[in-house]
């Protein structure tokens, strides 16, 4: 076996990390791909704006000539000076269920870290906020949303035995339109907007929505104010998000919080396209998009993928405006009979409660590990 740290100039190294996934995955039938594009120009130093600010390191395990494993390292400065760390991330782990592999990549990762002067590696943790973060340790035998991550369960074995603990649990959880959500919510939801100047801004076109990038960027970088693990976008980086969901966004389920003109919060809710990606292999060119386009008109399943608001107004009931908003985009359309709230923090035991009693079922858990790696 051998460890290659690939070159990402030679064509055939990044071919086949990326690959790679289509082989670990070949019988399963809850695998999703990723958006084959996507993946490419994360794999290009030039297009991709992440190396304008940090660094990644790319790892592949071979047996002979067959590649059976890989693994990203990320050293993202931005998330180190907001959090005034020294972290590494891994990411993009695949592997069979070889141990000596995992320990083989890990351990080129660690080297690769250390000369950073970096002293602790999470993950799995990517390079944006659409990138879902963790390790799937509940759920197996259930399709991810579209961009959450799915493994085989056996990889928290790999991970465990390279020294990783546990220390951060999200759960995703199971809404559906015919839950009983409580009409007070929405009673409050009113008088809160009413008595503190609010607003739902709402969005027609396609054309509106990226007119909307920079207005977005601003708002989510104000809503990090008082939390952790967690990096404010660069413009450049705004920009190649909103070109990854405009593909696929229906502007009537994107919704802003506004105080007159100043948006204070924020709902990302889109179409699950889970299973045109399965359909055509995360490829949208030349025939796929046509395949995601029907899917998105036919699919029942939606995805809640982001929500925020900025910290003075998550208190007082701020949070009743986007309890109800979320039901909303679930059901009036007309379209959904199922939803997906991705990624509640467990720590976050007030939502995760309240969501409960409306009827969610958390159905899926992802764990993000961490491991001390130390100094050369």
């Amino acid at each position: 076996m051998q460890i290659t740290r690939i070159d990402l100039k030679n064509k055939r190294q990044v071919r086949d990390f990326l690959a790679l996934p289509f082989h670990i995955y070949r019988d399963n039938p809850c695998w999703v791909p990723p958006l084959q594009m996507d993946e490419r120009v994360r794999l290009d130093p030039k297009r991709y704006p992440f190396y304008r600010h940090s660094a990644a390191e790319f790892f592949l395990a071979y047996e002979g000539s067959q590649p059976i494993g890989r693994l990203a390292v990320i050293a993202n400065r931005h998330y180190n000076d907001f959090n005034k760390e020294q972290t590494a991330f891994f990411y993009l782990f695949e592997c069979e269920n070889n141990q000596e592999a995992a320990r083989g990549l890990f351990d080129a990762g660690f080297s690769w870290a250390r000369e950073r002067g970096l002293t602790r590696m999470i993950g799995p943790k990517g390079f944006t906020p659409l990138d879902g973060a963790g390790l799937l340790v509940k759920g197996f035998d259930l399709r991810p949303a579209f961009g959450q991550p799915y493994n085989p369960d056996y990889y928290p074995d790999l991970i465990e035995a390279q020294g990783f603990k546990g220390f951060r649990e999200l759960d995703s959880g199971h809404m559906s339109a015919s839950l009983n959500f409580p009409e007070r919510i929405h009673e409050l939801s009113e008088r809160i907007q009413k008595r503190r100047g609010l607003h739902i801004a709402r969005y027609r076109t396609r054309r509106e929505l990226r007119s909307l990038v920079s207005f977005f960027r601003e708002l989510y970088n104000g809503s990090l104010a008082g939390t952790r693990e967690n990096t404010p976008l660069t413009e450049e980086e705004a920009n190649i998000m909103a070109n990854q969901l405009i593909w696929f966004a229906d502007p009537q389920l994107v919704k802003i919080v506004m105080k007159g003109q100043q948006a204070v919060g924020f709902l990302l809710a889109y179409p699950d396209i889970s299973a045109a990606l399965q359909k055509t292999r995360g490829r949208l060119f030349p025939f796929g998009w046509l395949t995601l386009l029907r899917e998105m008109k036919r699919t029942d399943f939606l995805n809640l993928n982001g929500a925020g608001l900025l910290e003075e107004y998550r208190g007082l009931g701020g949070t009743a405006i986007l309890f109800s908003e979320i039901y909303k985009s679930a059901t009036e359309t007309g379209q959904f009979t199922h939803g997906e709230v991705v990624q509640i923090g467990t720590e976050n035991k007030n939502m995760q409660r309240e969501m409960k009693n409306f009827g969610i079922d958390f159905y899926k858990t992802h764990r993000v590990y961490r491991r001390e790696i130390g100094k050369d």
